[in-house]
């Protein structure tokens, strides 16, 4: 469940409102290429101006579409521990394989209280949890040393790690034997190769084979072939955060057809000049 190309969703809107029959389109798109597993309610599926209703409502229209064919790790993190709290237990609920717990972001918690915000979850309900370190939107970075410290609840099961830093992934993987999953599309590779075992993706809402063949590539022991893929995924993958994630992957959607591309505020738009670096890049890729 926790290993391959995990896609980041994105969530469709049209008129201000969730597109559910195109979330449903998206999710048969991903089954067919071969995505590992999608994570829904994410960062990239713009769960903070999600209503709690929509957040509810994407998970479970995500799950009943899968049919149990792949796995769903369903965001389910917040500032406040008990919202967290209520948001993974209804994930439970509606049948989602396991929960994606960011770290509480604005608050600035210490080691400690990050300590106790996922206790409380682990303790609480019972469904596999992968943490989420993104500390460039949270402004706060759970250090090696408190995963280690809750590694040891069975089912805290894998970390997303999005420092953007190899150090500490390797200091990580020294401490305790939690599966580490990529949240940098740009350090898949360099990640796996110090002992990652996949990625959570945000270039593979457009190019999902691709990912899942590097990712699949590598854990075969075809470093030359997944190599290859990762110089060839290298300049869309830096693309895909010319803006704040998910503007310009969104946007590449629209460019492809695959989506209107509506965000919501306070994201908007894209600036003229970085669509066209965007459009250049999914040119460059032979996606235009």
């Amino acid at each position: 469940m926790f290993s391959g190309s995990i896609v980041a969703l994105v969530t469709p809107f049209r008129n201000g409102e969730v597109d559910l029959p195109r979330l449903k389109e998206l999710v048969e798109f991903h089954v067919r290429e071969g995505t590992s597993a999608l994570s829904p309610c994410g960062t990239t599926g713009e769960s903070a101006t999600l209503t709690h209703e929509e957040h509810e409502k994407v998970i479970s229209a995500v799950v009943q579409q899968v049919g149990g064919r792949i796995p769903v790790i369903a965001g389910t993190g917040s500032n406040s521990t008990q919202e967290a709290l209520r948001l993974t237990r209804y994930a439970r609920k509606a049948g989602a394989s396991a929960a994606l717990v960011i770290t509480p972001y604005y608050n600035k918690p210490t080691q400690e209280g990050l300590y106790r915000h996922y206790k409380v979850i682990a303790e609480e309900v019972d469904i596999p949890i992968v943490v989420y370190n993104v500390p460039s939107r949270t402004g706060v970075s759970i250090s090696p040393e408190t995963v280690a410290r809750l590694a040891q609840f069975k089912n805290v099961v894998a970390i997303k790690e999005a420092s953007g830093s190899l150090d500490q992934v390797s200091a990580i993987l020294g401490l305790c034997n939690i599966t580490v999953l990529s949240g940098d599309d740009s350090l898949t590779l360099p990640i796996l190769s110090i002992g990652g075992k996949g990625v959570v993706s945000v270039v593979a809402n457009i190019v999902p084979k691709d990912v899942a063949s590097m990712v699949d590539s590598f854990l075969k022991g075809k470093q030359k072939e997944a190599a290859k893929m990762h110089g060839k995924l290298f300049p869309l993958t830096k693309a895909m955060f010319i803006e704040t994630n998910p503007i310009p992957v969104k946007t590449a959607m629209r460019l492809l057809g695959r989506l209107n591309g509506e965000l919501r505020m306070p994201l908007c738009e894209m600036t003229r000049e970085h669509e066209l670096q965007l459009t250049k890049a999914l040119n460059d890729y032979g996606l235009l």
